[in-house]
Formats: structure tokens, sequence, C-alpha cells
């Protein structure tokens, strides 16, 4: 077996072991997924610089359909692979020391392999069909991690709520997956090619359809609900699933789609997809100023962020996207750890107004969280997230002015709600008891912190002739020169953000500002709960009931069994076996007969 092969099959193989006989050996189950997180991150390691496509086995034929289960192995794969298992190994061996007093340690594990295998072939699928398949795995994977501490009804209802979101995307992709198909004639990536007397129209559906995927995945307006409440679940799985990897999926489904159809965005569907990028990174980040659970304030920033990235692939700019992508995973990734070591320290404290002063308790933690906040809030030069940023705002300024200015007070509100988080949770007195009692994290936590650091700083850096990320097969974008404006954008937009959110939050207790709007997340989620489900899901599921239980069982099925059954109790009293009962019938059929040759 190939070495893509194992990379694909290893962590299914693992996750198979813990659930079948390490139910109860946490330890082990434990150890052996963080050993196949390590192994697959040396083969994809391994695998940097090769383009070969590996043997692929036929699944289904119908006729002249073909249906195969293939591995596509090129620079964007190879590149998204070594994010997937390097942050994949780094959040395993933290949750060998955050997860370790809990009870079902075992199935925690397990569902982390699990999720390693179904992201990893969405990466490696060479066709639509395998995207499908590992895409929907993601989603269940997804679903149990977030609900693993299941007893908590808000954990419950957080990966249910992840779980029927995504599944409404899904089903707009599926259409699209089958559209494309009619118009290109394969699922295969490599073999897409587009007719040359095809209408516009149906290319911009089937494209729509298949963004309708991404909206989900990647949590973009009207579907961005679930990403936030799917904090519930324990803090390595955001770092893993919800801010380096499984949000990602859709930015990277979308890229591939416009290296397999080039300029295939360049119509109204690039269009709609570069618009509702750029809303949903504004709308986002203005949600975020107002939040006051650490890993929400997290949370909204990795949506604004996948917003940019998707904003440049409608803007026909894919690469910048991506460039963002691999840049981001760090950073965010060390954020989410970060955050996590700080609520493990502070007795799972997530209020930012009951921390403070954790600079001084926490200082591995709290410099390297440092370094993430700077990487995200892009410090110029020494930032890994400075350099794709600014192909971000760069490709905008180039296609369209009006996202590019949206964009830029994005980054504005990116720094002053992150310079908000770090004063508020890192600097001044502390402001709880909780607070008052944290220290440092162990190196099972802070050395995966510092590892991550290094990355958010030179992730996207050039040392001398080493191009870390063209290393590490990230798509870096050509663009040498941004204009002129880009740049001090950038600069003004930082200097405002920072004095902002320093000067107001600075020796505070409680929150200066008050956006009831922004706090209550433009009441979207008051709306689903209060409109879409009471008055729609409820009152269909109310209709559905009633013809279920009165109609359909009440009188169909219910009438029919209950009529069944009498008769079958009068057809075995007249088969009791009883002589008087027998004479008296045929007593009485004696009557019935003189009766009719009388009358």
């Amino acid at each position: 077996m190939s070495l893509p092969w194992i990379l694909l099959l290893l962590p299914l193989l693992v996750a198979a072991l813990n659930y079948v006989l390490l139910q109860k050996q946490h330890t082990i189950a434990a150890l052996l997924s963080t050993a196949s997180a390590v192994a697959t991150f040396g083969i994809a390691f391994s695998l940097l610089g090769t383009t070969s496509s590996p043997e692929s086995y036929q699944w289904i034929k119908l006729g002249p359909l073909s249906l195969d289960i293939g591995i596509t192995i090129d620079k964007l794969s190879t590149g998204m692979m070594i994010v997937v298992t390097g942050v994949g190994m780094l959040v395993h061996i933290f949750s060998l020391a955050y997860m370790k007093d809990d009870g079902a340690k075992a199935r925690f594990f397990t569902g982390l392999s699990l999720f390693m295998f179904s992201m990893t072939g969405i990466v490696l699928a060479n066709n639509f069909i395998m995207t499908f398949i590992f895409w929907e795995l993601v989603g269940l994977s997804s679903y149990l991690l977030i609900g693993h501490w299941y007893q908590k009804d808000s954990a419950a209802d957080a990966s249910k709520k992840a779980f029927l979101t995504n599944r409404i995307g899904d089903f707009g992709f599926m259409i699209g997956i089958l559209l494309l198909w009619n118009i290109t004639g394969t699922f295969s990536f490599d073999e897409m090619k587009l007719p040359p007397d095809l209408a516009t129209g149906a290319l911009v559906a089937a494209l729509l359809c298949i963004f309708c995927g991404a909206v989900g995945k990647s949590a973009q307006l009207p579907l961005h609900v679930w990403l936030p409440d799917a904090m519930e679940g324990p803090t390595p799985v955001s770092a893993l699933i919800h801010a380096a990897t499984m949000v990602a999926a859709g930015v990277y489904m979308l890229f591939r789609v416009q290296i397999s159809l080039p300029d295939c965005f360049d119509n109204l569907a690039g269009t709609i997809i570069s618009w509702v990028g750029g809303i949903t990174a504004l709308v986002a980040a203005l949600m975020a100023t107002q939040q006051d659970d650490i890993k929400r304030i997290l949370a909204y920033s990795t949506l604004s962020q996948l917003g940019y990235m998707v904003m440049t692939v409608g803007l026909t700019a894919g690469d910048a996207g991506m460039f963002h992508l691999f840049t981001h995973a760090w950073f965010k990734a060390l954020l989410f750890l970060g955050s996590g070591a700080v609520i493990y320290a502070c007795h799972h404290e997530q209020d930012i107004w009951k921390m403070g002063g954790l600079m001084k308790k926490m200082p591995i933690t709290g410099f390297t969280f440092f370094l993430g906040y700077a990487a995200l809030i892009a410090v110029p030069f020494v930032t890994s997230g400075f350099w794709s940023k600014e192909e971000i705002l760069s490709a905008a300024f180039e296609h369209n002015k009006a996202l590019f200015w949206i964009a830029v007070f994005v980054a504005f509100l990116t720094t002053f709600y992150m310079t908000r988080l770090f004063v508020v949770a890192f600097l001044g007195k502390t402001k709880s008891d909780n607070a008052d009692h944290a220290h440092e994290v162990g190196p099972l936590m802070y050395i995966p912190l510092i590892l991550l650091a290094a990355m958010a700083l030179l992730s996207a850096t050039k040392l001398g002739g080493l191009d870390i990320a063209k290393t590490l097969s990230a798509i870096r974008p050509n663009h040498h020169e941004h204009p002129t404006i880009v740049l001090a954008a950038s600069v003004v937009t930082l200097v405002f953000g920072l004095l902002a959110g320093f000067f107001l939050y600075n020796g505070k207790e409680k929150d200066p500002l008050n956006f009831p709007l922004f706090r209550n997340r433009f009441y979207i989620d008051s709306l689903y709960d209060n409109f879409i489900v009471k008055y729609f899901q409820d009152a269909f599921a109310a209709i559905v009931h009633f013809f279920d239980e009165l109609l359909i069982n009440g009188l169909f099925v219910g009438g029919l069994s209950r009529g069944a059954q009498g008769i079958g109790l009068l057809i075995r009293r007249m088969q009791s076996g009883n002589l008087q009962t027998y004479a008296a019938f045929l007593g009485l059929g004696v009557l019935v007969i003189i009766y009719l040759i009388v009358f």
C-alpha cells in the first residue's frame, strides 16, 4: 500500500481499534490516536513536492457512469495536508493534558481519529462523489466531538444545531454536484471541462448550489449560527474543527473547483460569493466586539476571517484566500489552544471580565497568546497574518473597491476586539478568585503553543533563500508589490484599532460600550429560534404529527388493525372447541335454513 493510502486509512484503523477494543483503556486509546496523528504528519511531510496520482479504485459502475475512490497528490492537497495533520498532531498532544481527567477520554480520542480520517479524505479526494462522502463524515465527526459532553443540554443542543444547519447547506451542495456533472459529464476534478456552448445561467446555478456546501461548512451568512454555539465542545475540538480545518473545507473545495474550471467564478456567481464573504466578515466582526466569552470572541473572529477567504474566491483570487487559510490555521489554532490553557488554569472560567492579570500568572501562555493576537491583527512585516492579509486587501482593491473598504473596516474591527480581549483578560489586575489562583500549564500544553507561535510568526516569512510557505506547499500568490493605499490602510487601521481598544478597556471592570444589536448577534439566532423553528419547523412537525397519529395511525392503520382484531376475536369464538357452542351454532343454522325454505 502506497504512502498516500496509508495517510488516508491509518486514522480510520486507529478509530476502529479504539472503538472496538479500547473503550475502557483510556490512556492507551489516547496514546494510540496521538501516535497516529504524529505518523500522518510525518507521511504528509514526506509527500511535499510530489505530484502523483496513485491508482484509483472503481467503486460503482452503472452503464457509462463510473464512480471511483482515488487520491490526488498535488501542491494544493499536500499543503492542506500539512495544515490538517500539523494542527491535528498538536491538538492531540495538547488534549493528552487537557482531557486527562475526562471519564470518556477514549471516546474523545476516537472522535478525533475519525475526524482526521474524514478531513484527510476531503483533502485527498480526486472527485466530487468522494468529496461528498467525506464531507458528510466530517459533519458526523463534528457532531460527535461538539456533543462530547452530551450530559450538558447546551452541548447536546449545539451538536444538533451544527449537524442540522450543515445538512441545509449540504442539500444544496448535492444538487450542485449533480448539476455540474450534467454540465461537464464527469465527477473528476482533473477531467472537468466546460462545453463551449454552455449557457451562463446553467453554470451560475451549479456554482451557487456548490457554494451552498461552503456556506454551511465554512459558516457563512445565513448558515453561520452553528459555529459560535459549537464552542460548547472541549476547547481542543474548537481548535481542530472550527479554527483550522473543518471550517476551511468550504474554502478549499471552492478553490479546487476554481483550479479545475479556471475563470468559472467570473460571472454573477462570483459576485454573489464575494459579497456573501464580505458581508459575513463585517457582520461577524461587529458581533465579536460585544462578546464576553473568550472562545466566542475567537469563534466570531474565525467567521470573519473565513469571510475574507470566501470573498477572495468570489473575486477570482482564490490563491490569496488559500494563502490566508494556511497562515490563519496556525495562529487561530494557537489562540484557541491558548484560550483552552487559560480556561483550564482558571477552573473552566470563560468570561474575560472574570480574568485579568493572566500575563503575570501564565507567562508562557500569555506570551504565545500575544504572538497569536499579533498575527491575527496583522502586525506589519513580522507576522504571517500581515503577509496573507495584504494579499486579500490587494485582491479586493484590484477587483472591487467597495469590498476593499469593507475589508479595511473589518481589519480595524479585528484589531479593536482582539485588543479588547487581550487587555481585559491578560493585563491589569485579576478580577476573580479563579484568575487569582491561575498558574502556568504543563509542558504538554505549552509546547504545542510554542510551536504554533513560531508558525504564527514564520509561516509566511522568507528567510534568505528559504520561503517557508512554499516549502510547506502553501499557495502563495505571485503578487510582489502592493498598492501604497493597501499598506497605508493596514497601518492606519492597526494603529486606530490598538488605540481604541487599549484606551477604552485598560483598567476597566466592565464593558464601557453597550450595543445590544451586536451583543445579541443581530438577533439572527432569535429570529431562527422564534420564527423559523417555532412557526415553520414546529408547525410542520405538528401537522405531520396530526396526520401520522390521528389519520394514519388512528384511522387507517389503527382502524384496519382494530377491525382485523375484531374479526379475529369473532372467528376465535366460533372455533373455541366447546361442543355446546358448536351445537348452538348448528341449531341456529338449522333454524335459518328452515326460515329460508318456508318463507
